[in-house]
């Protein structure tokens, strides 16, 4: 009997690794901040400045998570830079915080936004119907509905998918993302060429805005929550081939083509109505689309949501699951979540642990939003560190198969930038901030039990 394989093997190529960027950026939410945004902004050319400079301050991470990328290419991407940089603790901190929040959570949110965009369809209005209902007092209860199923079988196909191979998650990346960038350009030019649209739209504002300096930086937010998921192709970095090389391609060009997407969609939506609708909007894309070519477009534009956001699910699965393997393997986490499947070469127990609890957070319902809401000054603290971890490697004089352009301004630009949108996020929003907080330090007594138990190993 053979033993399994030591090393996750390297199946994807460039073209895989920029799917995985594209896809897994591009969910919902081009289709649903415009609005959100232009009623932080107040104006479309603010809403267009929030949008540039989110995809630039994006570009420069990007580019600069090539160098590392290149550098280090492993499993568990983030973790790694952190841990040879800073040391074990603060990478364990980092993968604590991902493997029991931000990733469950963002996998529980995508399902979720899944079966309503589904339900949106008459046909399908049962998703919304309570089949479970256990009352808790005070007018409070506890329930399960049809969409809650669908819901989880989306995360089960999916992690199943994954755990069948990278490279046939690989596969289902690049021909669904390649499906939605179609249906984004469809959705634009059905826009410019069927809407009685006015270009004045784009020199029109929106009178309830926030406006001001908060209003824009609400704005920044929502576009970079739009351009978040760019660092996930570092995580699946040990299944790269010839990563000194596709791992830059697939994340500067990725980045790229997911701005000038992002910057077409805008445009339309702001040709096809006024400020003052694109910020009444639920579903801004949708509604350019009723305002194009009928309330058929709309739903055409519905059904691509639920396609683009399965494809984000692929990516957040695929990318999440090598968090607590890496941990694992470093023997800071349960040792079953290091070990790779010997038909399959997956890291199939930690896809499954995953999967667990993001359908946890499922089943217990609203929790997942407040844990993802917690996840937000998390994810962008460890930005911060991982993307300053290039400095430390720089000093130290390592070999850099690939430079990032622009150093040391790039990633400093991105470093201050993240600081200052932590600043305005913690608060903005005191408590959930201290809360985040909270979360990442309870991870302490954790790392010291594993550590521990490691020693007495040793």
């Amino acid at each position: 009997m053979s033993s399994p394989p030591r090393e996750l093997p390297r199946e994807l190529n460039v073209w895989h690794g920029t799917a995985i960027v594209i896809g897994t950026i591009i969910g919902s939410g081009i289709f649903l901040v415009p609005a959100e945004m232009m009623q932080a902004a107040g104006s479309a050319k603010l809403v267009y400045l929030a949008w540039l400079v989110g995809g630039l301050l994006s570009l420069f991470g990007a580019m600069t998570y090539a160098e590392l990328g290149a550098m280090k290419p492993e499993a568990g991407g983030e973790y790694v830079y952190i841990r040879d940089a800073y040391g074990p603790l603060p990478a364990f901190l980092y993968g604590w915080t991902w493997f029991i929040v931000a990733k469950p959570a963002s996998i529980a949110t995508i399902t979720s936004g899944i079966v309503r965009v589904l339900g949106g369809f008459h046909a399908l209005g049962f998703l919304h119907t309570k089949f479970f209902v256990i009352a808790l007092g005070h007018s409070r209860e506890f329930s399960l509905s049809y969409g809650h199923l669908v819901s989880i079988a989306c995360c089960i196909l999916i992690s199943y998918l994954n755990y069948l191979g990278v490279r046939k998650a690989g596969q289902f990346q690049l021909i669904f993302t390649a499906l939605k960038i179609v249906m984004i350009v469809a959705i634009v030019i059905a826009v410019f060429a069927a809407a009685s649209g006015a270009w004045s739209n784009f020199g029109l504002s929106f009178t309830g805005a926030k406006g001001g300096f908060a209003g824009f930086m609400a704005a920044l937010v929502a576009a970079l929550w739009a351009y978040d998921g760019w660092n996930d192709l570092n995580m699946v970095g040990g299944e790269m081939r010839d990563p000194q090389r596709t791992i830059p391609r697939s994340l500067i060009s990725g980045v790229a083509v997911v701005a000038v997407l992002y910057m077409a969609v805008n445009a339309a939506v702001l040709y096809a109505m006024p400020p003052n609708a694109v910020a009444k909007s639920d579903v801004a894309a949708a509604d350019a689309m009723r305002v194009a070519v009928g309330a058929w477009g709309a739903g055409l534009v519905m059904a691509g949501m639920a396609i683009s956001m399965l494809v984000t699910l692929n990516g957040t699965i695929m990318s999440g699951a090598r968090i607590p393997f890496a941990l694992a393997r470093d023997r800071n986490f349960f040792p079953a979540l290091a070990e790779i499947d010997p038909k399959f070469q997956t890291p199939a127990r930690a896809i499954l642990v995953q999967a667990i609890v993001a359908i946890v957070l499922l089943i217990v319902g609203g929790a997942f939003r407040e844990l993802f809401s917690l996840a937000i000054f998390s994810e962008w603290l460890f930005y911060m560190i991982a993307t300053s971890t290039v400095f430390v490697f720089r000093a130290r004089g390592l070999q850099r198969p690939f430079s990032s352009w622009g150093y040391p301004v790039f990633p400093a630009l991105f470093v201050c930038a993240a600081g200052v949108l932590l600043y305005y996020t913690f608060f903005q929003n005191l408590r959930n901030s201290i809360i985040g907080l909270g979360l990442i330090l309870a991870g302490i007594p954790l790392y010291l039990y594993f550590r521990s138990k490691h020693a007495k190993k040793t």
